[in-house]
């Protein structure tokens, strides 16, 4: 096995991209922020069956980190991370210092206007920001045909799709499904936060939207009651606090008080201080 070939100025990606390109060669990008898990890994699959060559990237963007949030606490561990990597066969990684995407005089930002005002971007209003910003400048940068993201981020996909419909990327988004650990817990760098005992209470997220999925699927419509079932499944924890529990339009995110179309239900939890996101689509 090759070893993996390790990036960190912008020019040598983009010169190493150019040459990918000028071969005819398809080029898939992972974008991650490193602390790989077995998501991260299965994105990494999927891009590997979809192009000649993959490229990932490691970088903790602080501009999608709201004052208080966990910036400098969020795990890192490079070296482990570049192992994963070139087990799944990458063929490149890309690892800029912050300093080099946001230089001093630093000012132009991508913003969307509605999917942001909806789920998390409610409490944290900079995230998709900063999302729709690093991910513009990886892609200018790195080049790719096409970029894998997680549906576990749900929202995320959904405004990186958008973004790249408006500014008329060249680019094919593919999403992969969530992945779970044997128990049901999404897979999420942030679940190293918790505690054992947290690490159980967590396990009300997927308990909760189970129960949504077995009740729309027994003909529940009301969305006000599928929501009552999952808040009492997760407030029966005592360590856990809501941030949102919403059934949506799956495209635009809209609230719907209905079931009447392919819905999405996400929710935000704390366990301890240890915020969680996860979703499922409530088929009809």
């Amino acid at each position: 096995m090759s070893a993996i070939k390790k990036i960190y100025k912008i020019n040598d990606m983009q010169q190493y991209s150019d040459r990918i390109r000028e071969n005819a060669e398809c080029l898939a990008f992972v974008p991650t922020m490193g602390f790989l898990h077995e998501g991260h890994l299965a994105l990494l699959k999927k891009a590997r069956k979809l192009a000649d060559v993959v490229v990932a990237s490691i970088f903790v963007n602080p501009s999608q980190f709201g004052p208080g949030e966990d910036l400098e606490s969020y795990p890192r561990n490079i070296e482990r991370d570049l192992e994963l990597m070139e087990k799944e066969h990458v063929d490149a990684v890309f690892i800029p210092d912050a300093k080099d995407i946001y230089p001093d005089r630093f000012q132009t930002y991508v913003e969307l206007q509605s999917l942001p005002e909806h789920l998390c971007g409610l409490s944290r209003p900079v995230l998709f920001k900063g999302v729709a910003t690093i991910v513009s400048k990886l892609f200018n940068i790195v080049k790719p045909h096409i970029a894998v993201f997680g549906q576990k981020d749900f929202q995320q996909l959904l405004v990186i799709k958008q973004m790249v419909c408006d500014l008329n990327y060249d680019i094919e988004i593919v999403g992969v499904p969530t992945v779970r650990e044997k128990d049901g817990l999404a897979m999420s760098s942030r679940n190293s936060y918790l505690s054992q005992e947290e690490r159980i209470h967590a396990l009300s997220l997927y308990k909760s939207l189970n129960k949504a999925l077995e009740m729309a699927k027994a003909g529940e419509r009301d969305t006000s009651k599928i929501i009552k079932e999952a808040t009492d499944i997760i407030i029966s924890c005592p360590d856990s606090t809501i941030d949102y529990i919403m059934i949506c339009d799956s495209e635009t995110l809209k609230n719907l008080d209905t079931i009447d179309r392919p819905a999405l239900m996400a929710l935000a939890v704390k366990i301890g201080t240890t915020r969680l996101i996860d979703n499922m689509i409530l088929q009809i």
